[in-house]
C-alpha cells in the first residue's frame, strides 16, 4: 500500500534491522530505455536533420 512492505502475520523484526527486498522478475517495471526500445526504428520517413532542428519541426523556430 503506497510502497509499504506488509509482513506476514506473526512475523516481527527488531527496530533498525536492515532488510533487502527482492521482487520477482514479473513484478519489475521496465526501465525507460527498455520500454522505448520497442519503438526504435519505427519512424523511417523523418527529416535527416531532425535531431539538429527539432525545434523547427515541432515549434516552427528557424532552422540552425
Amino acid at each position: 500500500m503506497n510502497g509499504a512492505v506488509i509482513l506476514p502475520p506473526g512475523l516481527s523484526l527488531p527496530d533498525g534491522m536492515e532488510l533487502e527486498v527482492r521482487l520477482p522478475d514479473a513484478m519489475k517495471q521496465p526501465s525507460w530505455h527498455e520500454a522505448l526500445a520497442a519503438f526504435a526504428g519505427m519512424a523511417d520517413d523523418l527529416p535527416a536533420d531532425l535531431a539538429r532542428n527539432h525545434d523547427h519541426y515541432l515549434h516552427g523556430h528557424p532552422k540552425k
